[in-house]
Parts: C-alpha cells; structure tokens; sequence
C-alpha cells in the first residue's frame, strides 16, 4: 500500500514530529495506518486504521478483502476440520464489521460480537474490559448461550493489538465459563512490544490452552517519555484554540483527505459559516512547525483568500447548521426501504450463522438494486455511512453497490463514539470532523458523536444506515447526523435496517445444541476424520425381520420401509470371490471416476467443499472423494453421512447441525449412482420444505454421484452403468453400518435418524480394504481425471431423465404399472437381489462381467435373468409382483393394486 496517502505526506507525520512518536516494524505498517490526537487519560495517540472502515473513508472491496484475507489465513491455520468448529468473536465497536468479514473467510463460523447496548431480555453470555478505551464495558449477549459452549476453536479478532490486555480479559472470563483448547487472535496490525507479547504467551500456558496470532502486519510504537502528558497538553491547546474560533469543527480541505482522490475544485469544498482569516498561510504554517496553535485561532474558509485548504494544523469544527445562502446544504434527505429480510440479524450482536450468511447473500442483490435506483443520476463519488457497532450490514450493501454501479466511486466508513481532535494537514489522520447527538438512547446517557473525514470530501451523495433502534428524533434532530451530513453532501439518503430482536431461546421442537456426529471406532469402521455420522446410534435395538415377513408387515400395516430393517445378507465364499475380482478389475475405473467428480464439484461448487453423504450408499463415495480432494490438492474437507428416507424428506435436524456448523452453500450431497432419480426428487422436495420451514437458505439439492446412469444430475464422474463394488455387499462395504431407520418411538423430533452399527460383522468387514484399493490407483489415473473433468466441464451435462423415461416403459410392458417396483441400474438390481423379494432381473445383451456377482445371486435366490436387446442400463432390477401390495409407494407406504 502506498505511504504517501496524503498529498505525498504520511498521514502519522504530524503527531509523530510533534510527540516524537514512531512505528517500527513491518514495512506496509505507515500504508495501513495514520496517527491522530484524542483526550484520553490512558492514551493520547490514536492508531488510525486506513483500511478498518471507521474513521478513514475507504474501498469497501479493500475493507471487506483485509478481513477476509485474515479469515482464510485463519482456516488455512486451522485446517477444515478445526475451522468447521470454530466460533468467530469481534469486538465492539470498531472491530464488528471486520470480525464479521475474518468469519466469512474462515467461511464456516458462527460469528458473534461484543456490544456496548444491553438488550432487554437478553441474558449475559460473559462480559469484560478493554482497559485504554473510551468506553470499557463489553458484554456478550448471544441469541443461544449454546454458540460460546464447544471445544472448537474460539477467533478472537480486532483492529490492532496494542498490549494485549483486552484478549486477556476476554480470554480469561471465558475460559473459565466455556473452557476451550485452542484460541486464535486476529487483528489487521499486531503492536505489542515483545514484553507484552510474552505475557500473552505465558497465560496460555497457565490455562492450558493454545494460543496462535494472525495479522497483516506487525510493529511497534515507540513511545517518548511524558508523551502521555504532552499529548493531552497538545490537545488541550488545539481545543481550546477551536472554542476560540467559535466551537467550530473540521472545516472541509479542498485538497485530498486521507486516502481520498481530490474532489473537483467545483465540488462540495467550502465550509459554510466560517470567517474569512486575513493571516498569511505562511505565518500560520511557521507557527504549526513551532508546534504552537495559529495565532489567530480562526480557519480559513477553502475557496477563499489566504491558504485554500485552512491553516495548516488548525482544528476546526464543522458548522453547526447549514449556511442559510448555500442551496446545496438543503437537500432532500430519501429514505430507502430495503426490504431487509424479515428474521435476518442486522449483525453478530446477537450470532450470526451460516445459514444467516446465506439469506444475506442471496437478499444483497436486491437491496442494493433498491439504493443503486435511488442515487441521483449525477451521483460520482458515493459515501455509505454505517452506525457505530452497526458495520458489517453497510460494509455488505457498499461493496455490492461498488460491483455494480458504474462510473460511481464508493466509500465507505462509519460513526462512532470516540472522540479524536480533527486537524486540517495532510499528515494527520484525521482531517475533519462532524459532531452530532447520539440517537440510540445509549444505556450510558446522552452524549456526542462523530464522523470524521466526511466533510470536504467531495461526497455527491451520502447513504446513512443505521438499524431501526437508532431512527429516532435525535437523528432527523436540526443538530442531528442527517442535518450534519446534509451541510456536506447534496443528497442524503437513508436506510434502516431492522434491529434484530432475539426471539425464545429455547424452541420446543428441538435440542438447544444438537449432538456432535459419531465418528469411528465407536461407530462405524471407518476412521474418524473419514467421515462423521449425523446418526443416532440404535445398535441395541432389534430392527431386523426377514425379508418376506419384512414387507408382508408393511403391506398388513401401511408401515414405512424405514422402519425396519432386512436382515444383512452374509456373502458365500463364492460370492466375496467374485467382490474382489470386480474390485480388482474396476479399481481404476473408480477411482478415475472420484476424481472426476471431484474436480468437478472443486471447479463449480466451492472450492472448499463440505461432502455431505447420502447414507449409507454414497458414504464410500464421499470418503473417496475426499480422499482424492487431498491426494491432488492437499485440501482436507469435511465429510458427514445424513439419512434421506423416500417419502419423508432428509434429516432435517442433520440440515440445521450442518447450518450451524457450515455455510450451506458449501455443502455438496454426495451419492454413489442415480437409478431413475427418485432420491434427486425427494431431495428437491426435502430442501425446499426445509427453507420454507426453518428460513434456512442456501443448500443446493443438487446431488453430485460417482455414476449417473439415469442421466438425472448434472454433477458426476460417469454415465456409464458398470459394477461398483460398493453395490455388492451392505453394511460390510459401508463402515458396518445398517441402512437408516426412522421410527417414531425411536426417533423424536429432536433426533437424528437411527443406524446401527454391526461390530459383530468386523471379520466380514472390507470397507476400509475397499477404500484402500480404489486410492491406491489414484496416482496413475492423474492424467485421465484431468482430461475426463474438462470434457465434462466443457460439455453439456443437463440431466435428460432418459432414465425415468426407461423406467415407465419398462414398468408397463411388464404389467407392473408402479415404478417404485423397477430398479434399473447395477447397483439398484444388486439392492433389489440383497433386500428386497426379486421378480426377474432384465440384463443388457452382451453386458459380460459386470453381470458375474448379479448373475450368481439370482441364481442363489432362484430368479430367472432375461437378457433385453435395447436395454439402456446394465441391467434391471424388478420386484416379485406376489408382494406388490407390500411395496413401497412414492410416499414409502403401501401400494394397493
């Protein structure tokens, strides 16, 4: 970043030849940050952040990109597993909006914000104090206490570290309520010295706990003896040279302000109601090098006789109501209805989770549409104003309006409570400053506010927003923000966001915090980082019936297919024979195909995705593919297991843990083949009950699949219908876990849906043998992936349903009539073989060795196998017409003929 932000002239000179104040460090710190004055009894400086978004005007994309830029530092730190179970804090008020942007980037945290507003109804999550602020009391109010309870890491983020002792404070009251392993500190500039830096080091290791540091960049300031005493002598002075000239605040510099390009002459740059200065510039510059307040104690009005930018050093206020002769300090003030999302938090102060990010997301484009229409069409240079704590909301609305408003630069910046003296000089940082009534009925009384480097920034129009709680007289007041901003922008324009009021904290319908996912050894026989099962374990439960009786109760009953379970078939020795020489043979076939799938999902879904299996067929397929995922790019993704059940939709509990865990605009379904897509509709139906139900946004039903014979998705590796091994056998194959069970004495509305986990079948158990097999053939299928992902990515993949079409014609040349009982495809027919009561198996004529273990079961169970010419699947699979009165129907009950 260039240093010379101001005129060539660093925006820290001033106060560091006066105080004798320095940086040292990292070589971006004087681009990052500027110096100005304040009266504050613990510390005279202020560190002015260039790219935070308060006090300097900036590039919304600069400001949001310097906290995203942290957040994917921090999730690259913590791997994806750890960021997955991370919470994000900030602190009020200057690092709301940053922490908000650091938890985007760790992209899958819940974020939360201290705050200085008590909320009615909302209990105290923990509290604590920020030693050299203006205004020390944080409290942390969030919607579920649940958000601070986890041993996930804990992001703890501000703008700068200065000594540490605010991170203590914090560290210490929660570690004690919410104990945790892992801490990571975030902020734009780290300024400790190396004794404060030690203690910070040395308290983790008094808790126990681990504690890393991120930051852009990292120094110190080197602070002269009595510069305390000095500053605030300094300050003094310069404001009582300001009450001299008639209380008047930060007149506007025709010139550059801060990091701003140079407003037109013709632009927004006299200060209405200041006196002509009949003193030279020359003398007031020799008095400002002496370090002394100009003589005269008034400013110059820019554009008139003497210095056109005031005298140089001078503080001054800005005017205390618009000039009565200026018709461009009248304007009228629009109001802009945002169609803010009912439900959706205006920021963190209460959490904020992933499934929020996602409303907000997909209600940005709209909203800023709204303010784009509402801009004069001459409008050029742009400001958007936030409130206090209130940044994140107007960060969001001011980088999507920078996207797509052309010709238009926008700025961005917000206001605050933290009073710092304004001088008019290109080497200080603060270079103007409004002063207005607070207008949130703060709990701390009434008091003044600030906005500094608005005025004289040549500004066609400003958008203030702030959230409904803060609409209230004071601010439409004559002496309020609007009037202040009207006396420097022609248009002023307002838009209130909703303050989010916490709802009951405790729903009846589901657990304050549900349960972790299972993981093996203790369920399932998969390792623990292959995959976590958002599964209720029901291995005591006796769910097995045979598979006649199996669906002679659900045809007596109207019962569900998923509320029992067939009993697991034992392969012969013959049988697991023909298992391995398929897998054998089709390894590099598979593995071709995971990564094809995977490439794809990488290149068009996220870059860092969340696998989510269908359990428990697509499970082996979502292990491969993550295993591919970090084979070829180092990437080590998160993958979990759901249950789907035909007719009753997906977990949707499993869809709020994911919510709360993950954005859900990273998560990808996985599955291992599609027949006729049944499942790839219920899916449909299923995410779409669930926004409609929960608000929650952002799931993409979308099922990516090693094979999609069907033709009904479009994310795949193959639409070849061949043997996947994993088709062959059930739970053996699966991690020794059972089909997926609902039942409503068994699973609540609290619950996850139920498996079981068959530990007493590890001596059959080749699920990790058949991973192993299929990775190993990864290194040598490198260069078919890599041609096999860009046909298909340059290709036309929309689903044809040609499989569905097969289906209902196959369906009635049999006289079947219910397409529920056609299974077409490998690996349906081999289900239909293993759990079901077989009719007939239609093979493809010539299909070969695809065929050897269908062919062998059908004949263990008696059932002819017809070879069809024109047969578009391998081969299907047709249920006994004897029990079709047990079969189960679209909604998964019975079906009378």
């Amino acid at each position: 970043m260039n240093k010379a932000v101001n005129d060539g002239v660093w925006s820290g000179s001033w106060v560091a030849e006066r105080l004798g104040v320095r940086l040292e460090g990292d070589d971006e710190l004087t681009g990052m940050l500027g110096l100005a004055l304040r009266r504050n009894p613990k510390r005279a400086h202020l560190l002015v952040s260039n790219v935070l978004g308060k006090h300097v005007p900036q590039s919304p994309s600069v400001v949001y990109g310097a906290g995203f830029a942290l957040g994917r530092r921090v999730r690259e730190l913590l791997g994806a597993q750890e960021a997955a179970r991370a919470v994000v804090l900030g602190y009020a008020e200057t690092a709301t909006g940053l922490g908000h942007s650091v938890a985007d980037g760790v992209g899958l945290a819940p974020y939360l914000h201290s705050t200085r507003r008590p909320v009615a109804g909302v209990a105290r999550a923990g509290g604590f104090e920020e030693s050299h602020s203006h205004a020390t009391s944080h409290l942390l109010l969030p919607e579920d206490p649940a958000l601070l309870v986890g041993d996930g890491p804990l992001v703890l983020v501000d703008d700068e570290f200065s000594t540490g002792n605010t991170v203590l404070n914090t560290v210490r009251d929660l570690h004690e309520r919410y104990p945790r392993r892992r801490y990571v500190v975030v902020a734009l500039v780290d300024m400790r010295s190396p004794a404060d830096a030690g203690r910070l080091a040395e308290f983790a290791g008094e808790i126990g706990a681990r504690v890393d540091l991120v930051a852009a960049a990292t120094g110190t300031v080197r602070l002269p003896e009595g510069v305390l005493e000095k500053g605030q002598e300094l300050v003094a002075r310069y404001e009582a040279e300001s009450a001299g000239a008639g209380g008047l605040s930060s007149a506007a510099p025709s010139g550059p302000v801060a990091q701003f390009p140079a407003p037109p002459s013709s632009g927004v740059a006299a200060e209405a109601g200041l006196e002509d200065d009949p003193q030279s510039s020359g003398a007031t510059a020799e008095a400002d090098r002496k370090g002394n307040p100009p003589s005269s104690g008034h400013a110059v009005e820019a554009g008139r006789e003497g210095n056109p930018l005031g005298a140089r050093g001078t503080a001054r206020q800005a005017p205390t109501g618009p000039h009565p002769e200026d018709a461009r300090t009248h304007p009228h003030i629009t109001r802009i209805d945002l169609h803010w999302p009912p439900g959706l938090p205006d920021g963190g102060r209460h959490g904020f989770t992933p499934a929020h990010r996602s409303h907000l997301e997909d209600a940005l484009p709209a909203m800023t549409a709204r303010l784009a229409e509402t801009l004069p069409k001459s409008a050029r240079r742009v400001l958007v104003l936030g409130f206090e704590e209130l940044m994140y909301a107007p960060l969001r609305l001011a980088r999507e309006l920078e996207q797509v408003a052309e010709g238009v630069e926008v700025r961005y910046s917000t206001t605050t409570r933290s009073p710092v003296l304004a001088v008019d000089d290109p080497g200080y940082a603060i270079r103007t400053r409004l002063v207005f009534p607070a207008h949130d009925t703060p709990a701390d009384g009434p008091g003044e506010r600030y906005a500094y480097n608005v005025a004289g920034a040549g500004f066609d129009a400003v958008i203030a927003v702030v959230d409904s709680v803060a609409d209230t007289p004071e601010l439409h007041a004559p002496d309020g923000l609007l009037a202040r901003l009207s006396a420097h922008a022609p248009q002023v324009l307002l838009a209130v966001v909703p303050s989010y009021v916490p709802g009951p904290l405790a729903l009846p319908e589901r657990h304050p915090m549900l349960p972790e996912p299972l993981r093996g050894p203790a369920f399932s026989s998969y390792a623990p980082e292959e995959v976590g099962w958002l599964l209720q374990d029901l291995s005591d439960v006796t769910l097995e019936a045979p598979t006649e009786e199996r669906e002679e109760a659900i045809q007596s009953g109207g019962a569900h297919y998923a509320e029992s379970l067939p009993v697991e078939y034992q392969p012969s020795e013959q049988y697991q024979e023909l298992f391995q020489t398929a897998l054998a043979e089709s390894a590099a076939r598979l593995a071709q195909a995971a990564g094809a799938v995977t490439e794809i999902v990488l290149a068009e879904r996220s870059p860092r995705p969340v696998l989510v299996s269908l359990a428990r067929a697509g499970t082996p397929v979502g292990v491969l593919m993550r295993r591919w995922a970090q084979f070829r790019h180092g990437l080590e993704l998160p993958h979990y297991a759901v249950s789907i059940v035909r007719g009753r939709g997906i977990d949707a509990n499993a869809l709020r843990w994911l919510a709360a865990h993950h954005d859900p605009r990273d998560v990808v379904f996985v599955d291992g083949w599609t027949g006729k897509g049944a499942i790839t509709r219920e899916l449909t139906a299923a995410i779409r009950e669930f926004e409609a139900s929960d608000g929650i946004t952002g799931f993409d039903p979308e099922i990516a699949v090693l094979a999609d014979p069907g033709s009904c998705v479009r994310t795949y590796g193959t639409r070849e219908d061949y043997l996947i091994p994993s088709a062959c056998l059930n739970s053996t194959v699966s991690g020794l876990i059972s089909r997926t069970v609902l039942r409503a004495d068994l699973v609540g509305p609290n619950d996850y849906h139920g498996a079981k986990f068959y530990r007493e079948l590890a001596g059959a158990d080749v699920s990790v043998a058949f991973l192993d097999a299929v990775s190993a053939r990864f290194a040598e299928v490198v260069d078919a992936v890599d041609a096999t992902a860009k046909e298909l990515l340059s290709g036309d993949r929309e689903p044809t349903w040609e499989g569905w079409a097969a289906v209902e014609r196959i369906s009635e040349e049999y006289g079947i009539h219910d397409v529920n009982l056609v299974k077409p495809g490998v690996g349906e027919t081999t289900r239909v073989l293993l759990r079901r009561v077989p009719w007939k198996i239609l093979a493809r004529a010539g299909a070969g060795a695809d065929l050897d273990h269908v062919r062998l079961l059908a004949e263990q169970r008696g059932v002819p196998v017809e070879e069809v010419a024109e047969l578009p699947y391998t081969c299907v699979g047709l249920i006994h017409p004897k029990y079709t009165r047990g079969a189960t129907g679209a909604d998964g009950r019975a079906v009378n003929l």
